[in-house]
């Protein structure tokens, strides 16, 4: 049939190749393996508003992103020679935030599209380098400071509610309620009581705060007219107990029944002044120990000599390896916070309540924040809503992060 008219044969070839060129031409989609057209207009720009880790990308879509998988996104900073695969990005997209990046470092950026297939087109580049900035807020820590703002406020306003003379309802600690009548029976006994303010020195916030009770368990002393021992194992805290201690008697209006030597000085060695305690606690059977400040392997040496002579024991401190020890032979033990609260608890002062009575709203909130997430986890699960599992996300990854 070639013959039916000259010249037929070399233009049913050409027709056959522009058919076979149309198609498997890229961005036709037609084809086994063929490469899409690129997206244009690639743009790199720092992020706004965040920590100097996030470089922000844009970019105009292929013609083809109706049949694509996505975009491909690759980064390398200046001093590397080879681009990473960063992420894929559904079809569609036309822009994409790169984290975790180094101030220090400015990256060149190359997109992709990516077939359905696999087959990737030739990749758009950044045309010059850009490095993350630090800005003088993070946007991504907005609820951080949300959080800040409820949980200080409700420190201010317990605190101004305070001074204008309203009471405070404070959650009853009952080991700092129990101080008078452990005072009150070692003065009905006839013996005196023990106070032992730890092993730290006062550089540590459980001694200071040790202290502070202290200051409590003196005056109700002096107003009983009852004895109170206090050896310590640092030449600090013994100035400072001699001080707190002459500041109760004080207090109390018995200034001359104050003894500079009930606060004495043992030895920096931790079994020595044990074992000095020890002995003295057998010796004299005082009727009310206090353990307040912080302890070690001596706390159950010390607890049991004073479990085995019949004393009250009232114990205090924010080690939590010793607290089970205190609470298994003591009769009241004040656990971690409640031993720091004491001083705000003791001193009735209108900013340390109010303080105090803020925390505890803080507490609440915490809480509160806890349950939701909890609640829309459980509920995101068992639905299978997307509506609540991007809620519970957003709550996680930005209001509790």
């Amino acid at each position: 049939m070639w013959n039916v008219l000259p010249g037929s044969r070399s233009v049913a070839w050409l027709v056959v190749g522009v058919v076979a060129m149309v198609l498997l031409a890229p961005g036709t989609g037609h084809g086994q393996g063929a490469a899409p057209a690129p997206p244009s207009d690639l743009v790199a720009a720092d992020h706004p508003w965040d920590n100097a880790t996030r470089i922000d990308l844009s970019w105009t879509p292929s013609p083809d992103d109706a049949t694509l998988q996505g975009y491909a996104v690759r980064q390398r900073a200046t001093t590397e020679t080879a681009f990473t695969l960063v992420d894929i990005v559904p079809r569609g997209t036309t822009g994409y935030v790169v984290q975790n990046l180094n101030q220090q470092a400015a990256y060149l950026f190359q997109v992709a599209s990516v077939a359905a297939g696999g087959t990737q087109s030739l990749q758009i580049v950044t045309p010059a380098p850009v490095s993350p900035t630090m800005q003088w807020f993070d946007g991504e820590r907005i609820w951080f400071l949300f959080t800040l703002v409820m949980l200080s406020g409700a420190v201010i306003a317990y605190i101004v509610i305070a001074r204008r003379g309203r009471p405070l309802t404070l959650r009853r600690i009952a080991g700092l309620e129990a101080v008078d009548n452990a005072v009150g029976r070692a003065t009905e006994m006839g013996r005196s009581c023990l106070f032992i303010p730890g092993v730290l020195d006062m550089n540590d916030i459980q001694t200071i705060a040790g202290l502070t009770i202290l200051s409590r368990v003196a005056k109700t002393a002096a107003e009983y007219d009852a004895k109170i021992e206090m050896p310590t194992s640092k030449s600090l805290v013994m100035t400072a107990g001699r001080e707190t201690m002459q500041a109760a008697f004080l207090a109390a209006g018995r200034p001359d029944a104050y003894d500079v030597d009930s606060v004495s000085y043992v030895t920096d060695e931790q079994f020595g002044y044990v074992a000095y305690v020890q002995g003295a606690m057998v010796r004299e059977k005082p009727a009310a120990c206090f353990y307040m400040g912080g302890f070690f392997a001596e706390s159950l040496i010390l607890a049991e000599t004073g479990n085995s002579i019949g004393a009250i024991q009232i114990a205090g401190t924010a080690q939590p390896a010793q607290l089970p020890f205190f609470v298994a032979a003591c009769d009241y033990t004040l656990i971690g916070e409640e031993f720091f609260a004491a001083s705000a608890y003791l001193s009735g002062e209108p900013d340390q309540l109010g303080s105090l009575k803020g925390q505890d709203v803080g507490k609440l909130i915490v809480a509160a924040g806890i349950l939701l997430g909890s609640l829309g986890t459980t509920l995101a699960e068992l639905s299978g809503s997307a509506i609540i599992e991007s809620f519970v996300r957003f709550f996680t990854d930005r209001m509790l992060t």
